[in-house]
């Protein structure tokens, strides 16, 4: 890096712009990003494709570019608010990462008016001297008006939220209902009492389940009916619907919105499995014996009649008490949910046997009244008839990837694996700096993990230990070679259960339908894969292969496959990045209403600049800023994950128990401040107390790039002395830069 060579030597990249005006280059060959300070980024876009070059390093040894070309501009529009300033049209981005306001000359406005949200579409790129133009391709309304947060989420983001005209003419050419003819070659399980058991808001419902008792040989067991839509009837290979499908990939939910990967005909209509009406579907039938393993599985078409739909709350307060009001309202179909509950039992003894991981988090629920406002942050309990649900769709996911994977055909597998080297060296080395008597081996199995969280699920910081241990987990991906899943403890493991939200699903369906009659399955010529694609192609690709992995030719078929899956995955996280940014805009909405109340909550990431705090209350996240944290220098231990007072000994870390003041916030920037609340005697004495060693750090570990917040006195602090001196240094300071400004006129 510090020969010449290397400092002129050029590298494409894509441009990754800050809202605070410079920017980076995120390399194409994984190498580390390049900085770019803010006046090279007046010439290019966020998301520009360049090629740049290495002018320098910078004090601590960063690279510093300069794009010499620009490659490719992205044809993605630009959503913000139109604004007029001394006669001047201009659209300031809500992306503030583009860093630039789009000059929209007057005839260029449309329909438009001050204050509107607008998709903006770019007829002039910016340059070194000249900001970008655009004109108005589209208004979207005004900043407060109900939905708008998904209406720029579902832009900003690319996600497809309009279908085809082909689609929907092919949607209104469906039936209303099943044709006799469609009842051909496929098993009866009308008289079955199959029940779908799902959320109180759901609207579409992939799986039904039953269970009743069985022999295997003498020992006890159970018949295990786990049906699911069976979407790949209606849904032809290369329709446009199905063109449609692929593109989306997935649902995206949304609060109070849903934007379906099929059409609402299909996805809350024919395909769902609603109560009362015949559907057709796909059957994995399994028998599992006393000790939860899956005996035997047979898989086929089927017709079905849901007799029920159950809530989860419904369920679970029948499994409670089967003589209460719920039970009675359902007796009948009582007996066969003990029956699952059952089972239910002995696939969780066997998950434990099997060491799966199993963190109890908490999720959230925002629940909005009808213009869209927060009403309440609620957390989402998971009872026995969650669990109950997700341990029959695991043992049907399963008996897919092994159908496949032993039919030696190929398909998707949700691929989950185990930690990375740097990830298993920082939980060990926070483990270690716990004073923690466990650690991970060099090749961890997922027992482990499972094995620290509950020798530590009593312990005060046991919040802190999981969230170590969930945060040292990759993310799992669709993928047609076969590594397994780590975190649920499976050889092989694939998504079978959800066809009407989540497109791998679907085509595992097609390859399941395929083996039965004895054919193979060929991918559709499948779309140019987009910019999601490419960066998680890119990152997957960066990760280094472990001593084990032997790369290998693969064929066309496997790439093609790889392809989708690659696909599938990023637009799965494209999903849930659109549905986080939106989630946080409807927070931010929310604190704007309660701006300098007080609330207790708990930190739950410690960084060099200061404390993310989850509120008690309210389950909304925020930052205090390091500057906010009291009179002297703290310093970020990172094995430990916590900042500490050097002079007090005061010490934050992932657990820690915080009151604090909202004190700012964002929307734009999706951002939310408060300020630390807390009895500074009581706090500091305390500190001092339990603070071993002198009780003042050495001048020399002071000046080792710590951050320093406003100076204070010492012990108890005077915020009225405080103020005061701040005043009057930013008094000193402006009539210092006023004597300059006014010798630099002369």
């Amino acid at each position: 890096m510090n020969d010449k060579n290397s400092l002129l030597a050029e590298f494409e990249g894509v441009v990754s712009g800050h809202r605070d005006g410079h920017g980076f280059v995120i390399r194409d060959d994984g190498q580390a990003d390049i900085y770019l300070p803010p006046n090279e980024m007046r010439a290019v876009l966020h998301k520009d494709r360049v090629k740049a070059r290495i002018v320098r390093l910078d004090r601590k040894g960063r690279p510093e570019g300069r794009v010499t070309e620009i490659l490719e501009r992205p044809d993605v529009p630009i959503i913000g608010r139109l604004l007029q300033e001394s006669g001047v049209w201009l659209v300031a981005p809500e992306d503030k990462r583009y860093g630039q306001d789009v000059l929209i000359p007057k005839g260029a406005t449309g329909s438009a008016k001050p204050g509107q949200v607008v998709v903006v579409e770019l007829t002039e790129p910016p340059a070194l001297y000249g900001q970008p133009v655009g004109r108005v391709k589209e208004v979207l309304g005004d900043i407060d008006d109900p939905g708008m947060e998904i209406e720029i989420a579902v832009r900003k983001y690319g996600v497809p939220h309009q279908f085809s005209d082909a689609a929907m003419a092919q949607a209104r050419s469906i039936p209303d209902h099943v044709l006799p003819k469609d009842l051909r070659h496929r098993v009866d399980l009308r008289d079955i009492p199959l029940v779908t058991i799902d959320g109180e808001d759901a609207r579409d419902f992939d799986d039904a389940v039953y269970c009743e008792p069985a022999k295997i040989g003498r020992a006890k067991g159970w018949r295990l009916l786990v049906a699911i839509a069976d979407v790949s009837h209606y849904v032809e290979t290369g329709s446009p619907i199905d063109v449609d499908a692929y593109d989306r990939a997935t649902s995206v939910y949304f609060p109070r919105r849903v934007i379906p990967m099929l059409p609402e005909k299909l996805s809350n209509g024919l395909c769902s499995l609603n109560p009362g009406v015949e559907r057709l579907c796909m059957v994995c039938d399994m028998l599992i014996n006393a000790k939860g393993e899956i005996h035997a599985y047979q898989f086929y078409p089927a017709v079905m009649f849901s007799h029920a739909r159950f809530t989860y709350t419904e369920v679970a307060a029948i499994l409670q008490n089967t003589r209460g009001p719920e039970a009675a309202n359902r007796k009948p179909l009582v007996p066969y949910l003990l029956n699952l509950h059952d089972v239910y039992r002995a696939l969780l003894a066997a998950r434990q046997v099997r060491g799966a991981v199993d963190f109890e988090t908490v999720e959230t629920q925002i629940v909005c009244d009808e213009s869209g406002r927060i009403e309440k942050i609620v957390p989402r309990t998971r009872n026995d008839a969650h669990k109950l649900i997700e341990e029959a769709m695991l043992a049907a996911n399963v008996c897919s990837a092994d159908f496949i994977g032993s039919s030696k055909h190929a398909g998707l597998f949700r691929v989950h694996e185990g930690p990375t080297p740097e990830k298993q060296e920082v939980l060990r080395n926070y483990l270690k700096a716990m004073g923690l008597p466990y650690t991970i081996s060099d090749e961890p199995h997922p027992s482990e993990f499972q094995q620290i969280a509950s020798a530590t699920k009593d312990r005060p910081e046991a919040q802190q230990i999981h969230t170590m241990l969930l945060r040292s987990m990759q993310q799992a991906i669709y993928t047609p070679i076969n590594s397994g899943h780590f975190g649920l403890a499976f050889e092989a493991y694939t998504h079978f259960t959800s066809p009407i939200r989540r497109y791998p699903d679907l085509l595992v369906h097609r390859v399941i339908k395929s083996i039965l009659t004895g054919k193979r399955y060929q991918l559709p010529a499948l779309p140019t894969p987009g910019e999601a694609h490419a960066k998680l192609s890119k990152r997957l690709a960066s990760r280094a292969p472990t001593p084990t992995q032997v790369p290998k030719k693969l064929s066309a078929d496997t790439q093609a496959w790889q392809a989708a899956g690659l696909h599938c995955s990023a637009n799965e996280r494209r999903a849930d990045e659109a549905s986080r940014d939106v989630e946080a805009w409807l927070k931010c909405k929310y604190m704007r209403e309660h701006l300098g109340e007080e609330f207790s909550g708990v930190v739950t990431a410690a960084t060099s600049f200061g404390l993310f705090v989850t509120l008690d209350a309210m389950y909304v996240e925020g930052l205090v800023h390091i500057t906010e944290l009291g009179g002297e220098y703290f310093r970020f231990d990172e094995a430990r994950q916590e900042l500490r007072g050097e002079r007090t000994g005061i010490r934050y870390a992932l657990g820690t128990r915080v009151q604090v003041q909202v004190s700012r916030v964002d929307l734009d920037g999706r951002r939310i401040d408060f300020r630390l609340v807390r009895d500074q005697d009581d706090l500091m004495s305390r500190a001092m107390r339990d603070k071993t060693g002198s009780g003042s750090a050495d001048q020399g570990a002071r000046s080792e790039g710590k951050r320093r917040s406003r100076p204070e006195p010492a012990g108890a602090i005077d915020v009225k002395a405080a103020v005061r001196q701040a005043a009057k240094k930013a008094a000193q300071k402006a009539a210092k830069a006023a004597g300059k400004t006014r010798k630099g006129r002369r």
